[in-house]
């Protein structure tokens, strides 16, 4: 619950330390509690996605996640990081949902591919950039996505957290409540398997590539037998 106002940090909110945030949220100011949400919604929101695999669900859990640390940002103290204390409890939120399925005897479907929703908006776009080279980008970071959904969940939520967000291998054990030699051994299979699979859609691809038939051989057959008369 919000605590008595004590002096507070008359940082603008968006040049505030998290720290600073925290205690203004916890005395009760809406405006701090909007920028920390602003400042942390693309890596919790990945997180929760990471172990959900659907857009649509790691929203309604960073919701969830976020009126619980509302709720409870009176007790942070500062022990850890306030981005490791929000990720530990979108993880516990969402890790909820998926155990809620499994009593339930749902499924987890394995999507085919990525969302139409991109995760990120590329920043700096090159507005030099084909349509061409656009399309490439967007169909190499599909198969990305694809290929990262399709890794086991353990594997998955590491590889999200280290690689993409970047945390610590510290920031990562002690949101996911795991040992640090854990995400290390997890982030080195997810890599393994991400290589593996990536490679084999690769081997796919090339017996594909530059394919000569249909229009193209007819096209050519029929310009040198005419050029043969």
């Amino acid at each position: 619950m919000p605590r008595m106002k004590a002096t507070l940090s008359t940082t603008p909110v968006a040049e505030a330390t998290d720290a600073e945030l925290a205690n203004r949220v916890a005395a009760g100011e809406p405006a701090a509690f909007e920028a920390l949400m602003r400042r942390h919604n693309r890596a919790l929101f990945r997180t929760a996605r990471a172990i959900l695999r659907d857009d649509s669900e790691a929203e309604d859990v960073l919701q969830e996640a976020y009126l619980q640390a509302y709720r409870g940002i009176g007790a942070f103290r500062g022990d850890a990081k306030l981005s490791t204390w929000l990720a530990r409890i979108v993880a516990n939120e969402a890790l909820g949902r998926v155990r809620k399925r499994a009593r339930r005897a749902e499924i987890v479907p394995l999507q085919p591919g990525a969302s139409e929703t991109e995760i990120e908006q590329v920043a700096d776009q090159n507005m030099d950039e084909t349509p061409e080279r656009s399309a490439q980008r967007v169909e190499m970071r599909r198969l990305l996505e694809a290929q990262i959904d399709s890794l086991p969940e353990d594997y998955r939520v590491v590889f999200v957290m280290r690689a993409i967000e970047e945390m610590s291998v510290e920031e990562t054990a002690e949101a996911l409540e795991i040992p640090q030699a854990t995400v290390r051994t997890r982030l080195f299979r997810a890599r393994s398997l991400l290589r593996e699979g990536l490679a084999a859609k690769i081997d796919l691809a090339c017996e594909e590539a530059f394919t000569f038939a249909g229009e193209r051989c007819d096209r050519i057959v029929a310009r040198v037998m005419e050029r043969l008369k």
